[in-house]
């Protein structure tokens, strides 16, 4: 058929073919020493799926061995926690430093380091930290964002972050590249050739791997034949050139979970809820923690030892637990113990009148997307998005690492749980959430945001108070929806720690901060002003208006302002409280005090 030609041809398409003739597969403790020297620049990478395998693997070769490492992640949690109490980190870049699964809250070890001196915590944002790593991506040293400007990571990153005017008179904020040494991920596959395959969502995607300057150091749940990645090329994100070890790892994000979304060929499997609540409790003195370091690090020789450590049973139940469906019988368990009674606490009363005030402000403004923080505000959000729907309103659920469009399933109410994926209209990265469908002109977004403190004027603080040397958990994405959404309701537990005049850290600045709901009122912004003006108060402040007030300036900071009118709050209905409580059944948030 190509008569002279087909020798050549038949060549060529036996060489397209082929697989690739060298390897760059390693064992993972061979991998490390090779790669990991003391004084480097490591990312973590987070592209949904975080390389806690490799994570282990470090802090057992370098325990109390001072290698001065300067760690960067988006967030530090869980078993990260380590690189801290072994001594292997002297600065952390990032946007969370504390626990968050199955809810957020701040972390002994970090925040004794941080008051000691011994850590240093370079705060950035959900937003800005993958835009420092797509310059870097990208061989540019400045790269634009609308985020930071007029929080005070503004003044904190100088070095790092400049406002420039434009020509127009406007202004920008430029952000510099941040180029690690090595970047450490953990996918579904790669092919021996080291071409790296991702499942979505991406959180913040891949630009590390090319931003770094010695490569990437890749854990994989299998090693696959590249005639795999050909049929799946579109999920390929990472080019085996920029790669230097591929080490298998199966089960290697525990104790988070991994999604196989789009990838049926792979077991998914959850997040292990009673082994992060086993670390965080270990985390509460060094005794306990010591304890839990022989058992599960230094104890362990290996990956493979720490998966027999584990137990087949457990892993095929964190497997079962992926199972989009798992919500029902899980739920079906936890029912008989969630209260069923009108009676409500002052969380819930908090909860679902902000999930009613949301409500309101879709309707008034026509919102099309709703992007909620991790707490109650995300309770109020998912209970505000079901009453939408049953009024036929198109207004969609976003989460910051790629959720978008999805439904929020009962039984857990962690805001990124595995069973909200397979939900999900669409999976992206943090830059398509939180800097187009959140920043974009063309956007229509409302922001719900949980506060460790919020002052008269709207400005949040999540990250630490500089005047007592205390450090709470750090920006997260708040700042990045504080500017980018076109308003912001807050809800914030109320005493005069947590509601002060004015917050020493600014986290999230309040222009755009136009309702706070705290477990006693409601605080709004008049038009044109921008002080909170007290005009609600929830039946438990108070029997009238004037009692209201006086017990929620006792738990205020400031010297209150309450509206010539004042609205008694509506106590929540059985079917609002049920609706909230069987999202939360264990009560993390509805009950909480932090």
């Amino acid at each position: 058929m190509f008569g002279v030609f087909a020798r050549r041809v038949e060549e060529k398409v036996e060489l397209a073919e082929s697989e690739p003739s060298t390897s760059k597969v390693m064992d993972l403790r061979d991998a490390v020493a090779a790669f990991v020297r003391p004084g480097m620049h490591l990312h973590i990478g987070h592209a949904y799926m975080r390389p806690n395998a490799v994570v282990y693997e470090i802090c057992r070769r370098f325990w109390e061995k001072d290698p001065r490492f300067t760690l960067s992640s988006l967030g530090f949690i869980a078993n990260m926690v380590l690189f801290v109490q072994g001594g292997l980190a002297r600065r952390l870049i990032t946007t969370f430093c504390g626990d968050s699964y199955p809810f957020p809250g701040p972390n002994r070890v970090y925040q004794e380091a941080y008051r000691e001196g011994r850590l240093e915590i370079e705060n950035w944002t959900v937003l800005t930290l993958p835009q420092r790593l797509l310059a870097g991506a990208l061989g540019v040293e400045w790269i634009t964002t609308h985020s930071l400007v007029g929080s005070s990571m503004q003044e904190e990153n100088a070095d790092d972050f400049h406002l420039m005017e434009m020509p127009d008179g406007s202004r920008v904020g430029l952000l510099r590249a941040l180029r690690p040494d090595l970047t450490l991920l953990h996918a579904l596959a790669a092919d021996r050739a080291g071409n790296v395959l991702l499942t979505p969502p991406y959180a913040e995607n891949a630009y590390a791997a090319f931003a770094a300057r010695e490569g990437v150091l890749v854990t994989v749940e299998r090693v696959v034949p590249t005639s795999f990645l050909r049929r799946h090329s579109h999920f390929v994100k990472v080019p085996g050139y920029l790669v230097r070890a591929v080490c298998p790892a199966p089960m290697g994000v525990h104790p988070s979970g991994a999604s196989n979304q789009g990838m049926g060929e792979f077991d998914a499997y959850a997040e292990d809820e009673e082994f992060m609540l086993d670390l965080r409790e270990a985390c509460r003195d060094d005794a306990s923690l010591r304890a839990w370091v022989e058992e599960w690090l230094l104890g362990v020789e290996d990956h493979d030892a720490y998966l027999e450590k584990l137990g087949y049973e457990r892993i095929w139940f964190l497997k079962g637990r992926a199972a989009s469906d798992s919500w029902r019988s899980e739920l079906a368990t936890r029912a008989p113990s969630i209260p069923a009674g009108s009676e409500s606490s002052p969380v819930e009363v908090m909860v679902v009148e902000a999930a009613r005030l949301l409500r309101e402000r879709v309707r008034e403004s026509g919102y099309h997307t709703i992007l909620a923080g991790i707490g109650a505000s995300n309770l109020a959000a998912w209970k505000a998005w079901y009453d939408l729907r049953r009024e036929g309103r198109p207004v969609e659920l976003m989460a910051e690492v790629g959720f978008y469009g999805y439904t929020p399933r009962p039984g857990d109410p962690f805001i990124f749980n595995f069973r909200n994926i397979p939900t999900c209209t669409m999976l992206t990265d943090v830059l398509t959430v939180l800097g187009s469908m959140m920043g974009a002109a063309s956007s229509r977004a409302i922001g719900a945001l949980g506060a460790g403190q919020v002052d008269r004027h709207g400005n949040v603080n999540s990250t630490k108070i500089p005047e007592l040397k205390l450090f709470l958990v750090g920006s997260g994405g708040a700042c990045d929806v504080a500017l980018g959404a076109e308003e912001v309701l807050v809800t914030v537990v109320q005493d005069r720690l947590r509601t002060p005049e004015r917050v020493s850290y600014v986290t999230a600045p309040g222009q755009r901060v136009r309702t706070v709901v705290t477990t006693m009122g409601v605080f709004e912004k008049p038009a044109g002003e921008e002080e909170l003006v007290l005009t609600a108060y929830f039946p438990h402040a108070g029997a009238d208006g004037r009692e209201a007030v006086q017990r929620i300036q006792a738990g205020c900071g400031w010297g209150l302002r309450a509206a010539p009118t004042l609205r008694r709050v509506e106590p929540p209905s059985p079917e609002e409280l049920h609706d909230v409580r069987i999202f939360d059944p264990r009560r993390y948030f509805l009950e909480t005090d932090s």
